[in-house]
């Protein structure tokens, strides 16, 4: 279960991120709302698989999710750049991510 807790966790990261940047430095009251319960959720998820997993593994995997979510949602939502080389990297973080799960 423990995994399951940091994947959403990782989920509600990338959420929160982009609920963050539509709440237009939190001047805007819903994406705001929905930023601070993302973001209590991601945390209080993490905590949970903390309880089973290793900190180093849990954490990296967590940012790891959560960058490359709001990665994703920039390029396909925001207009963020797709270059090659940005693919390129978001791609080494995912290795990064599966290299930790196999490894823990």
């Amino acid at each position: 279960m423990a995994w399951v807790y940091l994947f959403v966790a990782g989920i509600l990261e990338a959420g929160w991120a982009t609920a963050m940047k539509y709440s237009e430095g939190f001047t805007r009251l819903w994406p705001s709302v929905a930023t601070i319960v993302m973001m209590v959720g991601s945390t209080w998820l993490l905590a949970l698989a903390l309880k089973h997993l290793p900190l180093g593994t849990a954490y990296g995997i967590w940012t790891g999710i959560g960058t490359v979510g709001a990665a994703v949602v920039g390029i396909l939502a925001m207009g963020d750049s797709a270059s090659p080389v940005r693919i390129l990297c978001i791609l080494l973080i995912v290795a990064g991510i599966a290299g930790l799960k196999l490894t823990s």
